[in-house]
């Protein structure tokens, strides 16, 4: 029987989503709770990798087990072998044919930081500092750009895996609110699948734009050609959120996923 998990992690202890030899993953964690559970060794599939840092509010995941366990307390099952940076929101049965990496149909991410004179250790953790002010309407106007479909290799990390370098963005919008103290961005991406350090190179592209320290003719020249030399930086991991993963249905919704 497959199941699908809706899970929740704060990834500052993790090198990533993958199971990797050299430190600890957010899968091998999941995997170790599930052979807890299940007593075998049980392959989790996401819907797709996060890097090092990056954080998921909503990941999609399946795994395939015979249980008794209801599907609804699988969730609960994992959680209590889970550590606490990691939860299972909820658990379902998945539908026939479900896959919780080719199903997925959009993405949501969330690149945050937040803007003041001076660091907030208690912002830290989700959002990246950055001294000073920007021009936020600079940074909204110029996201613009990255919607529709695009070459974005020019915001891919140097070297990446990819067999093809064109995405579609459906929506690139931002989110700013005021405190005493700080002015918080939300930049949100919608696509259709990301590039490894895109969101982040797209969000110090945008930061960049609207400090001047590029004009709108090399943000347009990036997407053109390529070029790394006409973006940002790429922004540090921490900044990061996966919000949200769109299969074109409700997966979670009704307890017991249905697909029309």
């Amino acid at each position: 029987m497959r199941y699908a998990l809706l899970v929740s992690y704060d990834g500052t202890n993790y090198g990533g989503w993958q199971v990797q030899n050299n430190c600890v993953s957010v899968q091998e964690k999941l995997e170790d709770a599930a052979l807890g559970l299940f007593g075998k060794r049980t392959a989790v599939t996401a819907s797709g990798r996060t890097d090092a840092g990056v954080h998921a509010r909503a990941q999609v995941c399946h795994l395939d087990a015979e249980t008794s366990v209801p599907a609804g307390k699988i969730a609960d099952a994992l959680n209590m072998r889970l550590p606490e940076d990691i939860s299972v929101l909820s658990s379902v049965t998945a539908p026939e044919g479900f896959d919780a990496n080719r199903s997925a149909k959009k993405k949501t991410y969330c690149y945050r930081m937040y803007f003041s004179p001076r660091r907030n250790p208690l912002s830290d953790r989700y959002s990246v500092w950055v001294k000073g002010s920007a021009d936020i309407a600079k940074m909204q106007y110029v996201l613009r750009f990255f919607e529709g479909e695009h070459d974005f290799s020019a915001y891919a990390k140097s070297g990446t895996a990819a067999k093809t370098f064109t995405r579609i963005i459906y929506s690139a919008t931002l989110r700013a609110q005021s405190s005493p103290t700080a002015l918080n961005v939300e930049i949100y991406l919608t696509g259709n699948g990301f590039l490894y350090n895109m969101v982040r190179t797209i969000a110090g592209t945008a930061l960049y734009f609207a400090n001047g320290a590029l004009g709108e003719e090399r943000v347009i020249k990036s997407l053109e050609t390529g070029n790394r030399d006409f973006v940002g930086k790429t922004m540090p991991a921490r900044g990061l959120t996966l919000e949200s993963v769109d299969y074109g249905f409700d997966l979670f919704g009704a307890g017991k996923a249905k697909q029309p």
